[in-house]
């Protein structure tokens, strides 16, 4: 009997600890999750609204040919260049994987670099569009522009079946302040 109860407690407390583990493994995926789409927020936010000279109304938001053609984001200079960006894994914007950069377009010694498996099955996107100016929350249909654009950053775990999970979204709005 002494060893059947032993039994079911020591399932008891594995089970405990099984779901312990679960749980930290998502808190420590969301963490890193919102800091992705921290550094990368910060980085589009940080480009002007539009390019110089450049129509601050224009409706199709995305970046130029000349700003694809290096296949890279490097030379991306305004906010609606980042539209529909798309990438798994994190790259910084020369095109390295994250966590394997030196954040000047090279890679940092491998004893610093992060491991593969951490951040790879990790995809950003990026939605850029205008938004109503009396109601930010708003989203304008797609032609409409106002002074107002929405930048969204969403980072999500993609399993290796296939399957996808949000962990994290980040939405800002920024001001045409040009005028």
């Amino acid at each position: 009997m002494a060893v059947g109860i032993t039994a079911m407690a020591g399932a008891a407390i594995l089970l405990g600890v099984q779901s312990s583990l679960q749980t930290s493994t998502h808190v420590v995926e969301k963490t890193i999750a919102q800091g992705l789409a921290h550094q990368l927020m910060d980085e589009i936010t940080g480009c002007r609204y539009v390019e110089n000279g450049a129509d601050p109304y224009q409706t199709v938001l995305g970046p130029d040919s000349s700003e694809l053609a290096t296949g890279t984001r490097e030379i991306f200079d305004d906010i609606d260049d980042f539209n529909n960006l798309d990438n798994q894994p994190p790259v910084d914007a020369w095109g390295i994987m994250l966590g394997q950069d030196d954040g000047q377009g090279g890679q940092r010694n491998e004893n610093f670099m992060a491991p593969r498996k951490l951040l790879g099955k990790l995809r950003r996107t990026v939605t850029v569009y205008y938004v109503n100016p009396d109601d930010l929350s708003q989203r304008l249909t797609a032609g409409t522009p106002s002074d107002y654009r929405a930048v969204e950053v969403s980072i999500i775990h993609v399993r290796e079946d296939g399957e996808k999970r949000e962990l994290t979204r980040l939405r800002r709005v920024v001001a045409n302040v040009s005028q």
